[in-house]
């Protein structure tokens, strides 16, 4: 019966064509008894629908399943699938596969449950291949459910693998890539179109625009709204993001404070609160294609996003007329339409239900129809939800909420860690040592988070025993400062983390709150930093009553001091055992080469500073300086007196001459090295520019291709000897930085 009705209705638009066709060759006599076209409303114009169009279940799945050009959409599919090949040896990290989960290697992983565990390296890389494999299918629209499939499941084992990896575009390639499985983005530009003529150039219902567009919305709005928060307005979240050389033109008319506060934080939030509604209207969507367009090529040079800023790009095209692809291939040369999408009408499809007379359907909606609407709108709530959901997984929420994926809270929050100790304590001898933090682990990003600290404590409780240490208590110091704001303790360095609780349901008892109160403070930190010379750094530390920071002052900071700006405090030096009680307005000098605690005696948090110039930094820059000058002197001729022999490297410029002894002037030599090359890549010209980094990528694609081919051949035929293993390896790690390396090393060929 559904056939039959697509047939007719297939029938009718057809006949309607060739009277459409016919008409047009008709005198203006003829045309003008032709009824007057009704004219649409001011809802159709501006939202593609009637409210009659939701005035009831039937009718509003009738217009979820409109017929809709599949044209935008299989494009999109296309320009998606294509990114991701490309994101997979890069971001996925195929490229350095070998290094994360090499087999036997003693490391502490973070993955969402603990029972997760990485496969044998070899099978690491066939889940790679296999998403690859689904990737290209994609791209292709080739076996299309089954493409889906095959990358979306590798991809979220990967994710769910490693935390310390998620961010908010990785989540956001899941979830489209999860939408693609269930939307029929492969009638449009597909290998499965030539296949199966029923799903070549074939209506897709309304509702795969729908989910989409919703999801692209919804980034770029929500992460406008968690732009609202006062950090972000009053310009303290990317403080130091207006120093980049793309901000320049800016700098022109603006200072480096306004743009930062202007062009980059309210610019940024209006952008992202305004993006989805001006693209989804007709009349706004250029001014906001050209704005958003720009935000994302800009974002793409300011950070390491990997191919984000490309797929953000893409999903701009979604809120086009769906039929843009094919008004784009009619005005390009004829000669190459064999080689692009059709630009004939498409056909119908029982996907969809079709308008007859009056506007009723041609056919009733059947389940299909009302479960894609149902999914849609279950969906487009749950999206709703998600980053407000933080009241449920409390564990993991620290400073900020949430399993920092599915907030969309991009780039609110800027951190710069100052202090971190690890302290264990053997259970059995009450033996106290120290671990060098990041030990038995490849990131740093656990010690942001309380539910990772709790799978490092335990991993490396695990871990200690094969080092005599017995049942280990484990202590975790980690001063952090978010937006600029003081250097604070993140976690209460009395809790025994082995044996604290957490519980991903319940807030963690053993986080430390966020010193709001004393974000005020910042305006001051920027007065004392204007207010000091080039040379002296300061530091901001504040702390809770009852608990003291144990510091060291290193011997190249001969002029160390501290200075009370709130509460009071006692300073012990730890060698001379001494106690000096400070309050708010004093300041002492610490000695150098010695270790002092602060303890906060005051019932409220103590604000204190350090300034510090580093000697040994500055008369390391005043004897360069002299180096130098001597140099300068020797080639404009004025340095009459022969260079002693170890300062004669100077002339030649060549740091790895054999003769070279002094350590002053290696150092020179690896800076002038350095400045030299940092100035060849300024003055560089676009094609050397872009030869470069061809260059790189061809490399690293290089190195995933043949280490993804060892390993499977190693899964096929069995590994081969060590001796020759090791030699395909290192060919496999030839970097473009090596072939650089040996270039420069090999002398000129003088004829």
């Amino acid at each position: 019966m559904e056939r039959e009705t697509a047939a007719a209705a297939m029938q009718a638009e057809a006949s309607q064509l060739r009277r459409r066709k016919d008409g047009e060759g008709r005198g203006r006599e003829e045309v003008r008894r032709k009824p007057k076209k009704e004219k649409s409303s001011f809802m159709s114009r501006v939202f593609g629908f009637e409210w009659s169009d939701l005035s009831s279940w039937q009718r509003f799945v009738c217009l979820m399943n409109r017929p809709t050009d599949p044209a935008a959409l299989g494009v999109f599919r296309f320009m998606f699938g294509f990114l991701m090949l490309l994101d997979i040896p890069q971001e996925r990290g195929l490229s350095y596969l070998d290094y994360k989960y090499i087999d036997g290697l003693d490391v502490c992983r973070f993955p969402l449950f603990n029972s997760l565990r990485p496969l044998p390296l070899d099978w690491m890389y066939l889940t790679y291949v296999i998403m690859f494999l689904g990737a290209l299918g994609i791209t292709l629209g080739c076996l299309y459910r089954l493409s889906c499939l095959l990358f979306l499941i590798p991809y979220w084992f990967v994710f769910f693998l490693d935390k310390t990896t998620w961010n908010n575009h990785s989540y956001l390639y899941g979830l489209i890539a999860f939408q693609f499985t269930l939307i029929n983005a492969n009638r449009y530009w597909s290998i499965d179109g030539l296949w199966n003529p029923r799903k070549r150039n074939a209506h897709v219902p309304l509702w795969n625009y729908t989910l989409l567009r919703t999801q692209v919305f919804i980034v770029y709005f929500i992460a406008g709204i968690k732009k609202l928060d006062a950090d972000w307005v009053e310009g303290y979240s990317m403080g130091s993001l207006s120093r980049h050389w793309i901000f320049d033109p800016f700098k022109l008319f603006l200072s480096e404070e306004m743009t930062n506060l202007i062009i980059i934080h309210w610019g940024g939030l209006i952008i992202d609160l305004t993006a989805g509604y001006l693209l989804f209207f007709d009349a706004t969507r250029p001014v906001a294609l050209f704005f958003v367009s720009q935000f994302h090529c800009m974002n793409s040079q300011l950070f390491s996003i990997g191919m984000f800023s490309y797929t953000m790009l893409a999903t701009s095209t979604l809120f086009c007329y769906p039929d843009w692809p094919r008004r784009l291939v009619t005005k390009l040369p004829s000669c190459l339409h064999r080689l692009l999408p059709a630009t004939k009408p498409p056909q119908l499809s029982t996907d969809c239900l079709y308008s007859g007379q009056k506007g009723k359907t041609s056919a009733q909606p059947r389940l299909r129809h009302k479960l894609g609407v149902v999914f849609t709108i279950v969906y487009i709530l749950e999206q709703l939800f998600l980053p407000y959901s933080h009241f449920i997984t409390q564990g993991y929420n620290n400073w900020t909420n949430g399993l920092y994926g599915y907030s969309w809270d991009m780039m609110v929050h800027s951190r710069s860690h100052q202090h971190l100790k690890i302290t264990y304590k053997d259970g059995i001898t009450g033996e106290i040592g120290y671990l060098n933090p990041g030990v038995f682990t490849q990131t740093r990003r656990w010690k942001d988070h309380a539910d990772m600290l709790k799978q490092y404590a335990l991993c490396l409780e695990g871990l200690l025993g094969a080092y005599n240490i017995s049942k280990p208590e484990i202590y975790f110091d980690i001063w952090v400062s978010i937006n600029d704001r003081f250097q604070q303790r993140l976690f209460d360095p009395t809790v025994d983390i082995v044996k604290a609780d957490w519980s991903p349901f319940r807030k963690t008892p053993w986080v430390k709150p966020l010193l709001v109160d004393l974000s005020p403070w910042r305006a001051k930190f920027q007065e004392v930093g204007n207010s000091i010379d080039n040379q002296t750094d300061v530091v901001f530390i504040a702390d809770f009553p009852e608990l003291h920071l144990e510091n060291f002052v290193s011997e190249d900071l001969g002029n160390t001091s501290i200075h009370i700006l709130q509460g009071e405090v006692n300073v012990e030096i730890v060698k001379e055992a001494k106690n000096f009680s400070l309050k708010e307005g004093d300041h002492m000098q610490l000695p150098a080469g010695e270790y002092h605690k602060v303890f906060t005696v005051s019932s409220s948090p103590s604000c204190y500073m350090y300034l510090y110039v580093n000697t040994t930094a500055v008369t390391l820059e005043q004897n360069l300086t002299r180096l130098q000058e001597l140099k300068e002197k020797v080639e404009n001729g004025t340095e009459t007196s022969p260079l002693p022999l170890e300062l004669q490297p100077l002339i030649s410029g060549n740091v790895d001459d054999l003769n070279i002894t002094d350590p002053l002037v290696i150092t020179y030599l690896r800076r002038q090295k350095r400045v030299a090359e940092a100035e060849r890549r300024r003055n560089a010209t676009i094609i050397q520019r872009l030869e470069h980094f061809c260059l790189k990528k061809y490399y690293l694609l290089r190195r995933s291709f043949l280490m993804t081919t060892i390993s499977l051949r190693n899964l096929i035929l069995g590994r081969p000897s060590l001796e020759q293993l090791a030699k395909e390896v290192a060919f496999a790690k030839i970097t473009y930085n090596d072939i650089t390396r040996k270039e420069e090393k090999e002398p000129e060929h003088v004829e």
